[in-house]
């Protein structure tokens, strides 16, 4: 049985945490996860659009920086994802 299969299962070192099917019901059918690759995707498309906005017509000089400055968090916070990443196997 499936059940008695996912119960048993114990943490490796590729998979470090077992969850079990009573606390999160999507681990019953196999898959529970996440999309690194489509956050990723996601956060430099989202991060392109807040550049992109600085070329419409804006009033003042304060959208532009809310902009830029949303932007840069976003980046930043790929490039911190990105090398945490590259570097969590020699921990």
């Amino acid at each position: 049985m499936a059940g008695t299969e996912l119960e048993k299962r114990k943490p490796t070192k590729a998979s470090p945490h077992v969850v079990s099917p009573a606390d999160e019901p999507s681990a019953e059918w196999g898959w529970h996860g996440t999309f690194p690759k489509g956050t990723a995707i996601a956060g430099v498309f989202t991060a392109l659009s807040m550049f992109i906005m600085l070329t419409s017509n804006t009033v003042s000089s304060t959208e532009h920086w809310w902009l830029i400055g949303t932007g840069v968090v976003i980046l930043v916070g790929l490039l911190w994802k990105v090398n945490r990443d590259r570097t969590s196997w020699r921990r």
